[in-house]
């Protein structure tokens, strides 16, 4: 067997393995942050979507965190039962939920406002380096919806 016929199967070689091992690296750096309060990284990306704009549907919600609802709606449990957010029907359409911040789920938003700032510290990349990558990650998003 010859290893050249399988190159394009070697680790080094995929493209999706830096992008999730660093996805990873970085989720992991908001730990020591997030666990005191009690959060998860993906309780605290609800959080941001619904400090941009309060009341949006579970549908809404997933689309902006490319999330399913099985995924999300533990995730929504959990913060419904810590009194971080209702869950309120509609009277225009009783089949809509829509997601509302709590005064507890804004005054979240003051205990970890100094976090992206701490992550940033973290990472090696200069300024214009960061700036790119973003660039690159949300065109690479883009392409693949």
């Amino acid at each position: 067997m010859n290893d050249g016929d399988y190159e394009q199967l070697k680790l080094h070689n995929q493209l999706c393995f830096p992008l999730y091992a660093c996805a990873r690296q970085i989720v992991n750096r908001y730990t020591p942050y997030l666990k005191p309060l009690g959060l998860t990284y993906t309780h605290y990306i609800v959080f941001m979507v619904l400090w941009e704009k309060d009341c949006v549907t579970v549908g809404e919600i997933g689309k902006r965190l490319y999330l399913d609802n099985g995924t999300l709606s533990p995730v929504l449990k959990k913060l419904e039962n810590e009194g971080y957010i209702e869950r309120r029907r509609f009277k225009d359409d009783e089949r809509v939920v829509k997601i509302i911040l709590t005064e507890k789920g804004w005054e979240m938003r003051e205990r970890v406002k100094d976090i992206p700032a701490c992550i940033a510290k973290s990472c090696t990349l200069s300024e214009q380096e960061l700036e790119a990558v973003y660039g690159i990650l949300y065109k690479m998003l883009g392409e693949c919806e």
